[in-house]
Order: structure tokens, then sequence, then C-alpha cells
């Protein structure tokens, strides 16, 4: 878990050390940015985590602090629709996919603002996640109908549409402005 940890830091400090074409690192925060949190709740209503979006130079900077999910790796995403009916959350929708991208960052016609990294729970429940996404915008985020953060039985192989075959739906927040 050390290793897997360590390479999406490794990652995540790549992906926030690109400049955008005014020279700003993509990733650095935004004076008076907008916010938006999401309470992530299981399918019995009992919160496991905490989603935030903040604008940054960029894009969108997705973090996710999760507690009382399932040990082991999960792939978690973005869905189009602000609703998270339960037992099973598909009233989330799909991904966000403003760009009408593939799913995956390993997927060469991929990937789309809605895919995340995978989350990896450790046996004390808990877990932690932190992306930021190029383009990706708060007004897009938050459209008309919202949007949710979702998080799914098994690990997304990061590739094949339209969800990485990560399984059903185990927990789900709305995103909400503030």
């Amino acid at each position: 878990m050390r290793i897997a940890t360590l390479a999406l830091l490794g990652a995540a400090t790549l992906g926030l050390s690109a400049c955008d074409q005014k020279g700003v690192k993509t990733g650095t925060p935004v004076v008076g940015g907008q916010r938006a949190t999401a309470m992530v709740q299981n399918a019995n209503g009992i919160d496991v985590g905490r989603a935030t979006a903040t604008e940054v130079a960029g894009g969108l900077r997705v973090t996710l602090d999760a507690q009382t999910l399932p040990p082991g790796t999960h792939g978690v995403h973005i869905h189009t629709v602000g609703r998270c009916d339960g037992p099973d959350f598909t009233t989330a929708g799909g991904h966000w996919n403003p760009t009408g991208m593939k799913h995956g960052s390993m997927n060469p016609q991929g990937p789309h603002e809605g895919d995340l990294p995978n989350l990896i729970i450790g046996t004390d429940g808990r877990g932690t996640i932190g992306i930021t996404i190029p383009g990706a915008t708060m007004a897009g985020l938050l459209d008309a109908d919202g949007a949710a953060f979702v998080v799914h039985a098994g690990p997304d192989d990061l590739m094949t549409d339209p969800a990485g075959n990560s399984g059903g739906r185990i927990a789900c927040g709305v995103f909400q402005a503030g």
C-alpha cells in the first residue's frame, strides 16, 4: 500500500507541476476561488466521507477524505447529476464527460473530467485522494442538474468504458456550492 500511495503522490506532483499558457502553475490556488463539497454517504445514509472541489489555476482540485468504507481499492468518479437516491445511486447518472472522451487515464481516447484515481482504503476503513482536473470549471461541475461524487465497490481498470469495470455504486454525495 505504501508503494501505491507513493506512486499516486508522484503522479499528482507531476500533474501539479504543469503550467498553463500564462506560466501559472496548474493547481495554484485562486484567490476568492469557489468551492463545493459533497458529504458522501453509504446506502444506509451513514456519512463515509467528504469530497471537496476547489477552483485552482487551470482547473478544479478534487479531494476526498473517506472513513468507514470497505478495505481495498475502489473506483471513484464525478457523476453528471446531483442526486444520490439509494440504495444503488443510479440517479447520479453517468460520468461527468463534457468533452466526450472515453473512460480512463490509460485509454488513448480518454480521460474525461469525471475520471479520478482509484481510492485505496486501509484496514482501518480510511483513505484519501487528491487530484487536479485540468480544464474543469466550477460552472461545469455545478450546472443546472448538479454533480455527484460516487464510490464504487471495486477498482477502476482506468480504461474500459463506461466505468472501468469498477462495479456497483456503494456511496454517493451531491456537490453543494459554498
